[in-house]
């Protein structure tokens, strides 16, 4: 759905045009900006559209005097279409929030948009961990995972398990290079070793020949810096080659449920990845999954998802906290500093807090995908393999490089 579309549609629907406090009408509005129709649809999409507006019917706002909207877009996975859209909701629609954002490039661009704007930007889809170092802003806070954790998650557990040599397919934008580089600092930190690497188009199909030459490198593993549907396409075709069937192991250093899901266990099994959020793991995230599937057609939510709705929540805590002190609330700033004053605390990620460099902590989790013989039904994907505590599981405040963040 391209912008002008969805304007119609946004006006059609009574979404677009409701004044902020500073007109006098008092709503909160969130805009859902990511990816409704590309290869990152199932990771963020409407589902995300419906996490946030779940956000807000859980936290009760209407019962407490607060109107707040949501509204969402479709941003092409482009960087110029995405800080395009977020220009317009800061300036024309008095839009306060944006969350999810897919895609580090855009994630980059709108993060750049919302501080000169001075509006809140919370990012649950993107994975760039430059979110946190040198492009960290005083207006964003990044929620769910980043480059860093998954590669020392994913990274550092493949090495110490015996994968010592590696060969990276990289999707040739931020993301991808992020990943790539924060991997290999993790791979070679812990005495392994970087023989190559092959940047791939931003979205792509066809990974045979990157593929042949990464079998011809002879790594012991693939690492596979992409996500959705290049992660997707790549572990299909990996499995065409023979490239697993001839030694090689693939490491998926970005993975999500609902990539599982479209490859099937019998493709998927054995593969290691990871994540902080899995639908199964409590009867918190149970019973959300229960509900997300009755309203997104049987699918069952992934980590951004669940980002998306915690990350809402906390904003509006915040956000009648500053009302109850007299404080303006319309400062993004100023509500950003109350999300990191005040510890977060919801169904889907417990208690923890927001960093000074606006990193969101918690632990993180090391999966493996079942056998088709260990799952007992739909969407019954994951084993648990290792825990990494909030202390380990992302980069340590000092080493990112940000800014906000004070030296001692």
């Amino acid at each position: 759905m391209n912008l002008k579309t969805w304007l119609l549609a946004a006006t059609a629907l009574g979404l677009a045009g409701a004044a902020h406090a500073q007109s006098g009408d008092d709503v909160i509005k969130i805009g859902v900006l990511n990816d409704q129709s590309g290869l990152y649809a199932d990771i963020s999409g409407q589902g995300s559209v419906w996490a946030a507006r779940k956000a807000v019917e859980d936290f009760g706002a209407a019962a407490k005097g607060m109107k707040v909207e949501v509204i969402f877009a479709d941003h092409q996975n482009k960087p110029d279409v995405g800080s395009n859209i977020a220009r317009q909701w800061f300036d024309r629609d008095n839009v306060d929030l944006i969350v999810d954002v897919p895609t580090s490039s855009v994630a980059l661009a709108v993060n750049d948009v919302t501080r000169q704007k001075n509006k809140v930007f919370i990012n649950s889809g993107a994975a760039t961990s430059d979110l946190t170092g040198k492009a960290c802003s005083p207006n964003t806070v990044h929620w769910t995972y980043d480059t860093w954790a998954l590669a020392n998650g994913t990274g550092k557990a493949v090495v110490q398990s015996g994968g010592k040599t590696w060969f990276f397919l990289t999707a040739d934008y931020a993301f991808g290079h992020a990943l790539e580089r924060d991997t290999k600092a993790v791979v070679e930190a812990n005495g392994g070793k970087v023989l190559g690497a092959v940047r791939t188009p931003f979205p792509g199909t066809d990974f045979s020949s990157f593929l042949l030459q990464a079998q011809a490198s002879k790594a012991q593993i693939i690492g596979l810096a992409n996500a959705g549907g290049d992660t997707i396409n790549s572990v299909k075709q990996a499995e065409e080659f023979g490239i697993t069937a001839g030694g090689q192991n693939l490491a998926a250093l970005l993975m999500f449920v609902s990539d599982v899901h479209a490859l099937g266990l019998k493709t998927a099994q054995g593969l290691i990845y990871t994540d902080p959020w899995y639908w199964d793991q409590n009867d918190n995230n149970r019973a959300f999954a229960k509900e997300f599937a009755a309203g997104n057609k049987g699918s069952h939510p992934g980590m951004t998802h669940a980002g998306v709705y915690a990350g809402v929540l906390h904003y509006l805590k915040a956000v009648e906290a500053l009302k109850k002190e007299g404080k303006n609330e319309s400062d993004g700033s100023v509500v950003v500093a109350k999300m990191k004053e005040i510890p977060t605390d919801d169904r889907l990620f417990g208690k923890g807090t927001v960093r000074a460099d606006g990193r969101k902590v918690h632990p993180m989790y090391l999966w493996e995908v079942k056998k088709p013989s260990e799952s007992k039904g739909p969407w019954d994907y994951l084993k648990l393999r290792a825990t990494i505590p909030v202390d380990q599981a992302f980069r340590p405040l000092d080493q990112g490089e940000c800014p906000l963040v004070k030296k001692t």
